[in-house]
């Protein structure tokens, strides 16, 4: 799959909003894909030049007809998808860049669209990051606490051979942190503030504060 460019990048994209399911550049998201309106989208991107889905975080507003969106979410391209016999799909989003949401597009579309922004995160589109402050035996014995106190298992082996950027994102993507939670490393600015906030909600889980639960 060739890169995706700026040049390539739409000003208009659908969003999935999904409490607590994070994509970042660069990194996979896998989907299971049932609900009628997000077939529908699934259908219309497979259309589209770019195959971009915005993923983003809901903001809890109870009585508001229109649905409230954080202002920033992480679009993946659609690299992969199977179709089971009852029509619902298992797909795969590919992180290419995070967006500023400027607006809801209004339409007959069932799912929702947004004009977007991509400025400000033209980093996303380059190679991999690098945290050169970065001390991995520091972080696996973190690491090894907070999912022995969830009772979580891991392939360990898998954790020690990926490179420092796929492990922190994948870290960040895969622990049960809360939604706004997750959104807080969406919106970190560099690799090394990732990780330092992910650091951070473990230590505070560990100390006995409260974590949510991923829906995805």
């Amino acid at each position: 799959m060739r890169m995706i460019s700026a040049a390539d990048l739409p000003g208009t994209i659908p969003v999935f909003p999904l409490p607590g399911a994070l994509l970042l550049p660069r990194a996979r998201l896998p989907l299971h894909i049932f609900e009628p309106r997000y077939l529908a989208m699934l259908d219309d991107t497979m259309k589209t030049s770019h195959r971009l889905i915005g993923m983003v975080q809901p903001l809890e507003t109870p009585g508001g007809e229109k649905e409230k969106l954080h202002s920033i979410g992480c679009a993946g391209r659609l690299t992969g998808f199977s179709e089971t016999e009852d029509g619902r799909y298992m797909i795969t989003l590919a992180g290419v860049s995070r967006f500023r949401i400027r607006g809801q597009v209004e339409g007959f579309t069932p799912y929702i669209r947004c004009d977007v922004s991509w400025d400000g995160f033209e980093r996303d589109l380059g190679g991999p990051e690098h945290d050169m402050e970065f001390d991995r035996e520091i972080l696996m014995r973190l690491l090894r606490r907070y999912f022995e106190s969830r009772d979580l298992k891991t392939d360990w082996e898998s954790l020690n051979e990926a490179d420092d950027e796929l492990l922190i994102n994948s870290l960040s993507m895969l622990c049960p942190f809360s939604p706004e939670d997750k959104q807080a490393l969406l919106e970190a600015p560099s690799l090394t503030t990732r990780r330092e906030t992910l650091v951070t909600l473990m230590e505070f889980a560990l100390r006995g504060g409260s974590d949510g639960e991923i829906v995805q």
